[in-house]
């Protein structure tokens, strides 16, 4: 990963002392809460129901055992002991005191993390594919790219008030494990006639108005990305809504004012973009990835994995799902599920967080991953070390092997924490996952996304799982929409709304009669629920959510 150097420092350090005097200031009073909030909000610190909420950055979801060990040291020493994960590779911390802020800010910078931009209407933290560096089909390692724009886009003096917070993601591979098309700017590393570059991909996004990115330039050459995005963010701050905040996203930008027009504005930007660079970010891309640590792989035999395999069918049902192939076939690339049956997605205790640093230290040559799948990735481990890794994890609580199954449910804090839920997210993942848990049927269910949001935000992508889930506010009462069919994978699609609402009490018995409408329908077990969706349309998974036969017959 990226290796800080004196400038880094220096800039959070004195970002620090800035945050820190201005906190002073609210705390003895010289500023409102209204004065403060443009100013906490530019260092990751919100205002939740019950607390502060500190969102700390963990750019393009990497991490090291240092970095793992101080996040635990802050959740212990400043907050109830637990971080949470969210589907932006980030960490945050919903317990905080005010007056902490400033030491938790100088105890990150102690290992070279910040919270700048994780909040606000400006370029935040950008994400890339958690297997970046190990991935066996990836063209190149994604991540110093994402580090190139991270670095561009930070205190950026023209993109720190746009009209609306604006999230970029970078791939390098077709298969896409970061949602990139989700994404207001999406950037996948491609080779053409020899040449390496990029497509860019405009206009995804979540939220109310959920819309997928629309391939904007198919080859952008290497020297021409950071002047690119430039045009790209310079025309979207020109014409992007301000009136509207629901409306204020690049995704509407470029629907009310069309592809081509966007393109045509961009392009004619570029050229004077272009010219004030004058290739001064290709050496600064050059020091990135001088500044950038990638492990060297020894070859290992792997007699001691396929014997445990063998041996032991709770190993091999875990590594079914938890692992997958590394580019050195002797290697793995292993996923720490943190969705036990029942727990809070996303949630990591302090001697977790400490487990999975030594056990990266020890074998994962020092490198760990934040997925936005809410997991953590140990992306290099010699397969012949994975059955002590599996142990290990199964004494702290880590073994769950449900990776790509239905209960590793994607969810936001909803209503527990947010001032902008609507209805509750994290009971109903608990509830959903107790269920499978209880039917011991998601290994025969297979591959399953199912994901949860408590408003319309859709920090859950909801809209993007193959089962949606959208918690919102009837008359106050909790009501909860169910969409189908929706994918975050390299064919990203928007699922479609089921119809009415379920109460509370009605939403897991809900998901639980969509899940044995597929055992009903899928033409084999190689079938998975979103292809039988494909196949087969909405109506006979409505049938099984609305029919009252269908409810009779669930219930027996």
């Amino acid at each position: 990963m990226y290796q800080y150097n004196d400038f880094d420092a220096a800039f959070i350090a004195e970002r620090n002392r800035q945050f820190r005097a201005q906190v002073e200031r609210r705390i003895d009073g010289s500023l409102t809460e209204d004065e403060f909030k443009p100013l906490r909000l530019m260092n990751g610190l919100y205002l939740q129901l019950h607390a502060y909420m500190l969102r700390v950055a963990i750019p393009y979801g990497s991490l090291d055992p240092a970095k793992l060990r101080q996040l635990a040291y802050l959740a212990e020493r400043w907050d109830k002991g637990y971080g949470h994960f969210t589907t932006r590779t980030n960490i945050q911390y919903n317990w905080p005191q005010l007056r902490d802020i400033p030491d938790m800010l100088d105890a990150l910078a102690e290992v070279d993390m910040h919270a700048i931009q994780t909040s606000g209407n400006t370029i935040r933290n950008v994400t890339s594919d958690h297997f970046a560096g190990a991935a066996a089909d990836e063209l190149e390692d994604p991540r110093p790219v994402a580090e190139l724009i991270r670095q561009w886009s930070t205190d950026h003096p023209e993109f720190q008030f746009l009209p609306r917070k604006f999230k970029i993601a970078v791939i390098a591979s077709d298969s896409d494990r970061a949602v990139m098309k989700s994404h207001d700017i999406g950037v996948k590393i491609v080779e053409r006639d020899g040449t390496r570059g990029y497509e860019i991909w405009v206009g995804g996004g979540m939220g109310r108005t959920p819309m997928v990115a629309k391939l904007l330039k198919d080859f952008v050459p290497r020297a021409d990305l950071l002047p690119y995005l430039e045009s790209i963010l310079a025309t979207y701050n020109r014409l992007g809504r301000r009136d509207n905040k629901y409306k204020a996203r690049i995704k509407i930008t470029v629907h009310e004012n069309g592809l081509d027009e966007i393109r045509d504005l961009v392009e004619a930007e570029f050229p004077r973009r272009r010219a004030a660079f004058s290739g001064v970010d290709q050496a600064w891309l050059d020091r990135i990835n001088a500044a950038f640590v990638t492990p060297t792989l020894p070859e290992r035999d792997a007699h001691a994995y396929y014997a445990a395999r063998d041996a032991d069918p709770v190993f091999r049902a875990w590594a079914d799902t938890n692992i997958v192939p590394h580019k050195h076939a002797d290697h793995g690339i292993v996923t720490i599920s943190l969705k036990a049956h029942g727990a809070t997605p996303g949630d990591a205790s302090a001697a977790q967080m400490r487990l999975v640093a030594d056990l990266a230290e020890r074998y994962g040559h020092n490198d760990i991953r934040a997925s936005h799948a809410q997991n953590l990735v140990l992306p290099h481990v010699a397969l012949a070390d994975i059955p002590a890794v599996h142990a290990a994890l199964r004494e702290a609580g880590l073994a769950t092997g449900n990776i790509g199954l239905a209960s590793d449910i994607i969810a936001c804090p909803g209503m527990d924490y947010c001032a902008l839920a609507t209805a509750r997210s994290i009971p109903v993942a608990q509830g959903i996952a107790t269920r499978l848990d209880e039917l011991k049927i998601e290994h025969d269910v297979g591959h399953l996304q199912i994901k949860i949001s408590g408003c319309i935000n859709a920090c859950g992508h909801h809209h993007v799982g193959h089962i949606g889930i959208l918690g919102l506010d009837r008359a106050g009462v909790e009501n909860y929409q169910i969409t189908l069919g929706g994918d975050a994978s390299e064919s990203t699609a928007i699922g479609t709304r089921t119809g009415p609402g379920f109460a509370y009490d009605e939403i897991v018995p809900a998901i639980e009669r969509l899940i044995f409408a597929y055992l009903d329908l899928r033409e084999g077990p190689e079938e998975t629920f979103l292809e039988a969706y494909n196949r087969l349309g909405l109506a006979p998974f409505k049938s099984a959510l609305y029919d009252h036969e269908a409810r009779a017959h669930a219930a027996e």
